[in-house]
C-alpha cells in the first residue's frame, strides 16, 4: 500500500514538473517570437528612415546621379542622346512633354539632373529639370512613362535688412549679401515714389521680410512687410497692409504708395534723351522741341501703361514708328512710340490697367537705336510728367485704420531699430 502511493506521489511530481517546464518554455518562446517582431519592425523602421528623398521627391541612395546645364543652342534631345536614349524614346518623351512642359521652353543656362540604375546596363531611371528656383520638371522611366511638374518644398525665414547705396540699388543688395528679387520687389513697391535711375549717393534703405528657402538655398521672396527709404533728404515709410480685398503698401498716414500713374512706362532703362524746347535732333541735325522722355532698353523689352485707361490709337506713322496712344481720363493721356510691334490684342477701345503690357521696345520710326519715346498730355497740352506730382490711389479705408495703425506702430519700432553698416545710427 505504502509503494503504490509512493509511485503515486512520484508520478504526480514529475506530472507537475513536466506541465512546469512547458509553461516556462512556451512563455520564453512568445517572448523569443515578440522580441524577433519587434527586432524586425525597429530594423524596418531604420531602413525606411534611411531611404532619404531629394527635393524632387526620389530616394537618391538608389541612384547614380549625373548633373549638368543646358548650354547654349542644346536642346533636349541632345540632352537624352548623351544618356544612351533611342530616339524613339526621346520621341516618346517629348510628346508626353507637350501638355505638361513642352521642349521649346528648355532654356540655357538652366540645370538638369540624371537619375540612373545603379547596375551594369545603367539605365537612365529619371530625368529632372529645373524650370526655375521653385519648380521641376520630372521624368518617370521606371515604369511606364509618366511626365510631371512638381513644386520643390519650401521654408520660409524672417529677415531684416540695410543697405546705402553708392551707385544702384542693385549693387548695394550685392554690397550686403542680399537676395536680388528684393531689389525688385523694393523698386515695384516704391515705383511711384522714387525713380531708381536718379538714385543719389547716401540714399538708404530699411526692410522687413520674409524669405523662401529650399533647404539651404535662397530662392525668392515671400512677402515684403515693412520698408523705409530715405531718398533725396526724404523719408518714405511703407507698411503691407492685406485684408479682405486689400493688399498694398501703404504710408503712415495710410495714403497709398500706389499712385495714379507710374514713374516710367519700363521697369529697367535708362533716360537717353529728356523733355526739351530745344533739342539737338539726332537725325535731321537741327534744333527743335522734344516734348517727351526717351527711355532707352533693348529692344523687346515690355512696355507698361503707365495708367489705367482706354486705347485710342494703335498706328505707324513714319517719324513716330509703331505707337500705342491711351486716354486715362478728361485730364491725362499718354503716348508710347517707336514700338518693335505691339502687345496681343492692343487695339483701340480695349481697356488697359495700370501695369498692362502693351507693346515691346523698338526702333521703328525716327530712331537711332531701342528705345520708347513717352509723351504726356495734361489738358490737351504736352508737359514733362517728371516734374508732376501726382495723387495717391485708393486711400486705406477708414474702417481698417485702426487694425492698419497697430501693424504700421509694430514695424515702425522694428524699422527704427535696424542700423546702418557704415555709422551704425538708427533713423
Amino acid at each position: 500500500m505504502n509503494t503504490k502511493r509512493l509511485i503515486l506521489t512520484v508520478l504526480g511530481f514529475l506530472i507537475f514538473t513536466i506541465i512546469v517546464i512547458s509553461s516556462i518554455y512556451l512563455n520564453s518562446n512568445k517572448q523569443s517570437e515578440e522580441d524577433s517582431e519587434k527586432d524586425f519592425k525597429e530594423k524596418e523602421k531604420l531602413v525606411k528612415k534611411e531611404l532619404i528623398k531629394d527635393k524632387y521627391g526620389i530616394e537618391t541612395d538608389n541612384y547614380l546621379i549625373k548633373t549638368g546645364v543646358i548650354k547654349r543652342n542644346q536642346n533636349l534631345s541632345q540632352v537624352f542622346s548623351k544618356f544612351n536614349l533611342d530616339s524613339e524614346t526621346i520621341h516618346y518623351i517629348a510628346k508626353e512633354m507637350d501638355d505638361v512642359f513642352p521642349p521649346r521652353r528648355i532654356r540655357a543656362g538652366n540645370s538638369y539632373k540624371g537619375y540612373f540604375a545603379e547596375d551594369s546596363v545603367k539605365r537612365l531611371k529619371y530625368f529632372v529639370y529645373d524650370i526655375c528656383p521653385l519648380t521641376f520638371l520630372k521624368i518617370d522611366l521606371t515604369d511606364s512613362l509618366f511626365v510631371s511638374k512638381g513644386e520643390k518644398e519650401t521654408s520660409i525665414k524672417s529677415k531684416q535688412a540695410s543697405g546705402i547705396i553708392n551707385t544702384s540699388l542693385w549693387q548695394a543688395m550685392s554690397d550686403n549679401d542680399l537676395n536680388f528679387d528684393l531689389a525688385m520687389r523694393l523698386s515695384e513697391i516704391l515705383a511711384w515714389e522714387v525713380d531708381f535711375y536718379r538714385i543719389q549717393k547716401g540714399d538708404r534703405f530699411k526692410v522687413i521680410f520674409d524669405e523662401l528657402f529650399v533647404g539651404d538655398e535662397r530662392v525668392g521672396i515671400d512677402r515684403v512687410h515693412a520698408l523705409y527709404f530715405l531718398h533725396r533728404d526724404r523719408e518714405i515709410y511703407g507698411f503691407n497692409f492685406q485684408k479682405d480685398t486689400i493688399d498694398d503698401f501703404f504710408d503712415k498716414e495710410g495714403e497709398n504708395l500706389r499712385k495714379v500713374f507710374l514713374q516710367a512706362p519700363l521697369k529697367f532703362y535708362r533716360i537717353s534723351s529728356g523733355y526739351s524746347r530745344s533739342r539737338l535732333h539726332p537725325i535731321h541735325g537741327d534744333r527743335r522741341p522734344h516734348l517727351g522722355t526717351d527711355y532707352a532698353a533693348p529692344a523687346g523689352t515690355p512696355i507698361m501703361a503707365v495708367g489705367d485707361g482706354v486705347i485710342t490709337r494703335t498706328a505707324y506713322t513714319a517719324a513716330n514708328g509703331n505707337y500705342v496712344r491711351i486716354r486715362h481720363n478728361s485730364v491725362y493721356e499718354t503716348q508710347y512710340l517707336h514700338m518693335s510691334r505691339f502687345a496681343k490684342g492692343m487695339r483701340p477701345g480695349v481697356r488697359v490697367q495700370q501695369g498692362d503690357i502693351i507693346g515691346y521696345v523698338g526702333s521703328t520710326g525716327h530712331a537711332t537705336g531701342p528705345h520708347v519715346c513717352f509723351r504726356f498730355w495734361k489738358n490737351g497740352r504736352q508737359v514733362n510728367h517728371r516734374r508732376l506730382e501726382f495723387p495717391s490711389a485708393d486711400p486705406l479705408p477708414e474702417e481698417y485704420f485702426e487694425e492698419f495703425s497697430k501693424i504700421r506702430d509694430t514695424f515702425k519700432k522694428e524699422l527704427n531699430e535696424i542700423s546702418f553698416k557704415d555709422d551704425d545710427l538708427p533713423v
